[in-house]
């Protein structure tokens, strides 16, 4: 029987349920949501680094999540992003236009165009511990929806256009959101 469960990864958790010792992991948040049967053979579809927060979908579904990881399904994924500097609308064309090249397992990849926009607010918890906090320069937030999804690719994709990345959360993933759910908390969910 296939499961699907949805989580808003908090800041400081890796996207999998082992890791070394001291890690915060996947398996930590089960506990805390108290989730006694959960299924060993259900995982992430798509990752999100130690540093970042915000939506997981996690599934035994392996045909779904092919599906979904095939840069050909076209999923959409939206996040938010909070970049050091005061950022314009005109610094967020070459992630609009495209092309941006990152490293990528040690080879350049080209970036796809992804929508960007400014965000004017935002309500979000104060992140633990919080971001590092400079008196003399501001901080912007946007918002990034793309296709693809290498590693730490908004994080370099940002720092290329010279606004370096200061705190990332997955808002939104094949129409689920994190505004569902509370941080660090897991829920089953029809698909």
């Amino acid at each position: 029987m296939h499961r699907y469960f949805i989580l808003y990864k908090p800041y400081g958790y890796l996207s999998q349920f082992t890791g070394e010792e001291g890690d915060l992991t996947l398996q930590d948040l089960v506990k805390q949501n108290q989730i006694v049967d959960f299924p060993k053979d259900v995982y992430t579809v798509g990752r999100l680094d130690k540093d970042s927060e915000g939506i997981l979908l996690l599934t035994n579904d392996n045909r779904l999540k092919t599906k979904l990881l095939d840069p050909n399904s076209k999923l959409k994924k939206t996040y938010h992003v909070q970049v050091e500097g005061a950022i314009s609308d005109a610094d967020l064309e070459p992630i609009r236009a495209g092309g941006i090249v990152i490293q990528h397992e040690k080879r350049d990849h080209r970036c796809l165009p992804a929508q960007a926009r400014m965000l004017k607010s935002v309500d979000y918890l104060e992140r633990n511990p919080p971001i590092r906090f400079r008196k003399d320069i501001p901080t912007s937030w946007i918002e990034i929806k793309l296709i693809e999804g290498k590693n730490r690719q908004i994080r370099k994709m940002t720092a290329a256009i010279g606004f370096p990345t200061l705190r990332l959360i997955r808002e939104n993933m094949d129409g689920f959101s994190i505004d569902e759910l509370s941080l660090g908390e897991l829920r089953e969910v029809d698909y």
